[in-house]
């Protein structure tokens, strides 16, 4: 964690940053697809329920 000192004595601490991972175009990662897939069928649900309320 670094910490700087301000003027008057103050400490300020801020977090480390994670490391950053780049993808490269045309790659696709496994939990993107599955976040898109679950999307859909929370989406799908959700319409589900409301017809059958109404």
């Amino acid at each position: 964690m670094q910490v700087t000192e301000e003027d008057g004595g103050k400490l300020n601490a801020f977090a480390k940053e994670p490391r950053m991972v780049l993808q490269e175009q045309g790659e696709t990662s496994g939990a993107n697809r599955m976040l898109l897939i679950g999307g859909l069928v929370l989406v799908a649900v959700m319409v589900a329920v409301a017809a059958g309320i109404s």
